[in-house]
């Protein structure tokens, strides 16, 4: 019991964010003094099993994009972007329905009509503009398990600072035909670029911020852009939530950081009273 809750204390004293995505839970959003922070749940496309949690932290013009996912195919790189418009337009996540030619895959173009062109691509590295959103070379690969961990802080524009609630996360990667691998046996070609598997393309998840749409199709055509040249990035390992005032993230800190002392308190042999009066604080 000692060493279990020595691990939830590691998890709590690196922040309340962090607690939401380490431990899977859908946690308001937070945000760090001065900012605001919005929360996304992933959820499955094309019977994928994929699913994750991600945190979106805006400071000034300084975007953070933290994403934890499952179920990806393991070994593969995923390519992944913040889609959506920042001028209005009101765009949503796919469902099976939109797959036009009832291949049984819902490939990238047919969902494009609903969750919208791509406005920043989440490279590792390099540019985060959307014509990197085929730069599989740059985009995080799933480890052994089929999980993903991604980490990066890129400047934006104003538009994409004003226009947050509006975008939403899209990673790419099935494994249709179940070998473990991207391959066009799976599906065929990628419509985007027949260099690539259908598989690699295709959405795998989908999750958007509370406050977008949930069922408007935009008025025009469909615009791209918003990411610029990428900022300080954080290294990589490797919510559904409207934003969070700073001093609600500050007061959930300072619950963290009761709980750290609740864990210290039990590690000593104080009574029972004394570990619930310092639950309590």
């Amino acid at each position: 019991m000692i060493a279990k809750r020595t691990g939830r204390l590691v998890v709590l004293t690196a922040g309340p964010a962090a607690v939401c995505l380490a431990l899977g839970l859908s946690c308001p959003a937070l945000a760090a003094e001065g900012g605001k922070a919005y929360q996304i749940d992933l959820t499955q496309l094309n019977d994928s099993g994929s699913r994750g949690t991600a945190m979106l932290s805006i400071k000034g013009n300084q975007l953070t994009v933290q994403i934890e996912s499952e179920g990806m195919v393991p070994g593969q790189p995923s390519a992944q972007h913040l889609h959506g418009s920042t001028k209005g337009h009101d765009f949503k996540c796919p469902d099976a329905t939109d797959d036009t030619n009832r291949d049984g895959v819902l490939s990238n173009t047919e969902a494009t009509v609903d969750y919208g062109d791509i406005n920043i691509s989440l490279t590792t590295s390099g540019d985060t503009k959307a014509a990197s959103g085929l730069a599989v070379d740059r985009m995080p690969v799933a480890d052994k398990q089929g999980k993903l961990s991604y980490k990066r802080t890129i400047t934006v524009a104003q538009d994409v600072v004003d226009h947050i609630k509006d975008l939403h996360i899209v990673q790419h990667g099935i494994d249709r035909n179940g070998n473990g691998m991207y391959d066009v046996q799976g599906a065929g070609k990628s419509e985007l670029d027949p260099k690539l598997p259908q598989e690699a393309t295709a959405p795998t998840n989908c999750g958007m911020v509370m406050g977008a749409s949930v069922g408007s199709i935009p008025v025009g055509g469909i615009e791209t852009g918003g990411g610029v040249e990428a900022g300080d990035t954080t290294a990589q390992s490797a919510p559904q939530g409207a934003a969070v005032p700073a001093g609600v993230a500050l007061a959930l800190s300072a619950a963290a950081a009761g709980a750290v002392f609740l864990v210290r308190r039990r590690s000593s042999p104080a009574p029972e009273r004394t570990e619930a009066k310092g639950a309590a604080a």
